[in-house]
């Protein structure tokens, strides 16, 4: 391994992990692809890393522990399941060993970088939420940044031929972290998560919808700059990241309250944003725009914790 470089691993050769080894490869950044695991031998992660040149074996995260230049690994990225993670994280918490965790496990801290990746990078072990908070959790911030948030809603939409089995096996995880992270990151006081999985073909784009509750009076002009601003941010790293229509804003005044069940009459104004996600189509179809932007967040998220630990050996 050459000094300069970070290397990483990768453990899940499914979707996930086979694009997430791909972006690795050609990102001309700081990581270095050290080792893919995955438990399917004839799963086309396996057969596209052997083709490219990194090291690989078929197993469980035991084989990783057996490999060659394991010692020299800084970084692992877990693209398996939620069940998972937590197995991984039990084995290697005292390895020294970073853990970028792609599953929706929420062991380590969120990890949404445009919001609160300087907040935790240090951490051990950082969860990059889902892909429904990945797209949904940066346009919260960006309003509770303009005025508070009293509640958030996101409905995921995406194709159910993007929905792979980790995907499928984790659903309950999915909807349970992404409301999560739309409060603890986000800021909304309370909040609510939706997935559907379109099974329409030619397959859908992923789409989102982010509704914010903002109780009293507020600035529209200010919460539509700060969603632009924070568009613009995200795209850095995901360029197919883009609203689909102009924000929304709905004012409801006392004599017309909107009812909400849960709580009663609410009074102020309700932020809708429509997100498009369109992917990168570097190894996974352009409608899966819900897998790019995990890959994309945990590559982003990755080349700053090694950037940082660069510059820490250097001083």
């Amino acid at each position: 391994m050459r000094s300069e470089r970070y290397p990483v691993a990768i453990i899940g050769s499914g979707n996930i992990g086979t694009d997430l080894m791909i972006k690795v490869l050609r990102s001309g950044g700081p990581l270095e692809m050290a080792a893919m695991i995955g438990i399917d031998a004839g799963s086309d992660g396996l057969a596209a890393a052997k083709r490219l040149g990194v090291p690989m074996s078929s197993g469980g995260i035991e084989r990783l522990l057996k490999m060659p230049h394991f010692g020299d690994i800084r970084l692992v990225f877990d693209a398996t399941i939620a069940s998972a993670h937590v197995r991984h994280w039990n084995i290697l918490r005292d390895s020294g060993i970073r853990l970028l965790d792609l599953t929706p496990a929420a062991v380590g801290p969120y990890c949404v970088p445009v919001v609160n990746l300087e907040h935790h990078i240090d951490a051990p072990n950082l969860n990059m939420v889902t892909c429904g908070g990945q797209a949904a959790v940066p346009i919260v911030a960006a309003v509770n940044t303009a005025t508070p948030v009293s509640y958030a809603e996101v409905v995921s939409s995406i194709s159910s031929k993007s929905a792979g089995p980790g995907t499928r096996a984790s659903i309950d995880e999915f909807i349970e972290t992404t409301a999560s992270a739309l409060k603890v990151v986000g800021g909304a006081q309370r909040s609510k998560a939706v997935m559907i999985l379109n099974p329409a073909d030619p397959p859908v784009l992923m789409r989102n919808t982010v509704y914010c509750l903002i109780e009293g009076d507020c600035d529209h002009e200010t919460i539509d700059d700060s969603i632009a601003e924070m568009v613009e941010t995200v795209t850095r790293y995901v360029p197919g990241y883009q609203l689909t229509r102009p924000v929304q804003f709905e004012t409801f005044e006392a004599e017309r309250p909107l009812h909400i069940p849960e709580t009663g009459k609410f009074i102020g104004t309700r932020v809708t944003v429509m997100l498009q996600v369109t992917g990168a189509a570097h190894y996974l179809p352009a409608y899966a725009g819900n897998l790019d932007i995990m890959t994309s967040a945990a590559l982003a998220a990755a080349e700053r914790v090694a950037a940082q630990s660069t510059a820490r050996v250097r001083q």
